[in-house]
Protein backbone atom coordinates (compact mmCIF):
# COMPACT_ATOMS: atom_id res chain seq x y z
CA UNK A 1 0.00 0.00 0.00
CA UNK A 2 1.43 3.48 -1.14
CA UNK A 3 0.25 6.49 0.53
CA UNK A 4 1.30 10.16 -1.00
CA UNK A 5 0.09 13.08 1.63
CA UNK A 6 0.65 16.78 0.38
CA UNK A 7 1.21 19.21 2.53
CA UNK A 8 2.12 23.21 2.86
CA UNK A 9 0.24 26.21 3.25
CA UNK A 10 -3.03 26.83 1.95
CA UNK A 11 -2.88 30.53 0.97
CA UNK A 12 -0.10 32.55 -0.89
CA UNK A 13 0.51 36.03 -1.35
CA UNK A 14 1.13 37.01 -4.98
CA UNK A 15 4.58 37.05 -6.07
CA UNK A 16 5.72 34.66 -3.36
CA UNK A 17 6.89 31.29 -3.29
CA UNK A 18 4.30 28.53 -3.26
CA UNK A 19 5.86 25.44 -1.29
CA UNK A 20 4.33 21.69 -0.98
CA UNK A 21 5.99 18.74 0.16
CA UNK A 22 4.18 15.29 -0.83
CA UNK A 23 5.33 12.86 1.79
CA UNK A 24 5.43 9.42 0.72
CA UNK A 25 4.70 6.06 2.65
CA UNK A 26 4.48 2.16 2.25
CA UNK A 27 7.25 2.95 -0.97
CA UNK A 28 10.80 4.41 -1.98
CA UNK A 29 11.02 6.92 -4.25
CA UNK A 30 14.53 5.94 -5.32
CA UNK A 31 13.04 2.61 -7.07
CA UNK A 32 13.62 3.57 -10.56
CA UNK A 33 10.89 2.17 -12.16
CA UNK A 34 9.17 5.23 -10.68
CA UNK A 35 9.21 8.71 -10.84
CA UNK A 36 7.18 11.52 -8.84
CA UNK A 37 4.85 14.28 -9.82
CA UNK A 38 3.27 17.48 -8.92
CA UNK A 39 -0.32 17.91 -11.07
CA UNK A 40 -2.68 20.97 -10.33
CA UNK A 41 -6.40 21.74 -11.20
CA UNK A 42 -7.36 25.50 -11.83
CA UNK A 43 -10.77 25.72 -10.93
CA UNK A 44 -13.10 25.03 -13.54
CA UNK A 45 -10.28 23.42 -15.54
CA UNK A 46 -8.74 20.20 -16.05
CA UNK A 47 -5.74 18.47 -14.70
CA UNK A 48 -2.48 20.10 -15.70
CA UNK A 49 1.10 18.08 -15.62
CA UNK A 50 3.36 20.90 -13.85
CA UNK A 51 6.62 18.81 -13.31
CA UNK A 52 8.28 15.28 -12.66
CA UNK A 53 11.48 14.33 -10.40
CA UNK A 54 13.05 10.55 -10.72
CA UNK A 55 14.70 7.90 -8.74
CA UNK A 56 17.66 9.70 -9.56
CA UNK A 57 17.05 13.00 -8.57
CA UNK A 58 16.85 14.39 -12.17
CA UNK A 59 13.83 16.91 -13.13
CA UNK A 60 11.09 17.58 -16.34
CA UNK A 61 8.59 20.41 -16.16
CA UNK A 62 5.74 21.52 -17.78
CA UNK A 63 7.41 24.08 -20.70
CA UNK A 64 4.50 26.65 -19.43
CA UNK A 65 5.63 26.40 -16.12
CA UNK A 66 9.63 25.80 -16.04
CA UNK A 67 11.02 29.06 -15.59
CA UNK A 68 9.38 29.19 -12.38
CA UNK A 69 9.39 25.93 -11.01
CA UNK A 70 11.41 23.41 -9.23
CA UNK A 71 11.49 19.91 -7.67
CA UNK A 72 13.19 18.58 -5.12
CA UNK A 73 13.56 15.48 -2.69
CA UNK A 74 14.74 14.44 0.55
CA UNK A 75 15.02 10.89 0.14
CA UNK A 76 15.94 10.10 3.97
CA UNK A 77 12.37 11.38 5.04
CA UNK A 78 10.85 10.13 1.96
CA UNK A 79 9.48 13.82 0.71
CA UNK A 80 9.29 15.55 -2.59
CA UNK A 81 8.65 19.37 -2.58
CA UNK A 82 7.17 21.94 -5.25
CA UNK A 83 8.45 25.44 -5.45
CA UNK A 84 6.82 27.59 -7.83
CA UNK A 85 7.73 31.39 -7.73
CA UNK A 86 6.23 34.63 -8.65
CA UNK A 87 2.79 33.55 -7.99
CA UNK A 88 -0.19 34.93 -9.19
CA UNK A 89 -4.11 34.11 -8.67
CA UNK A 90 -3.64 32.06 -11.88
CA UNK A 91 -1.99 29.40 -9.93
CA UNK A 92 -4.85 29.03 -7.43
CA UNK A 93 -5.67 25.36 -7.85
CA UNK A 94 -5.92 21.75 -5.90
CA UNK A 95 -2.35 20.43 -6.28
CA UNK A 96 -1.80 17.07 -6.53
CA UNK A 97 1.41 14.83 -6.34
CA UNK A 98 1.00 11.29 -7.81
CA UNK A 99 3.17 8.55 -8.73
CA UNK A 100 4.29 7.67 -12.12
CA UNK A 101 5.04 4.20 -13.71
CA UNK A 102 7.54 3.42 -15.84
CA UNK A 103 7.97 1.02 -18.42
CA UNK A 104 11.69 0.30 -17.57
CA UNK A 105 14.00 2.29 -15.50
CA UNK A 106 15.18 3.70 -18.93
CA UNK A 107 11.54 3.53 -20.72
CA UNK A 108 8.57 6.29 -20.85
CA UNK A 109 6.14 7.19 -18.15
CA UNK A 110 3.24 5.17 -18.97
CA UNK A 111 0.91 6.77 -16.61
CA UNK A 112 -0.02 7.22 -12.34
CA UNK A 113 -0.63 4.38 -10.07
CA UNK A 114 -0.85 6.60 -6.77
CA UNK A 115 -2.23 9.80 -6.12
CA UNK A 116 -2.12 12.03 -2.93
CA UNK A 117 -6.47 13.52 -2.20
CA UNK A 118 -4.91 16.91 -3.18
CA UNK A 119 -5.03 20.15 -1.32
CA UNK A 120 -5.94 23.67 -2.13
CA UNK A 121 -4.02 26.22 -2.93
CA UNK A 122 -5.31 30.13 -2.97
CA UNK A 123 -3.02 32.90 -4.48
CA UNK A 124 -4.67 35.95 -2.79
CA UNK A 125 -3.69 39.00 -1.25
Amino acid sequence: QVQLQESGPGLVKPSQTLSLTCTVSGGSITTSIYAWSWIRQPPGKGLEWMGVIHYDGSTSFSPSLKSRTSISRDTSKKQFSLQLSSVTPEDTAVYYCARNVKSTTWGPIVGYDYWGQGTQVTVSS
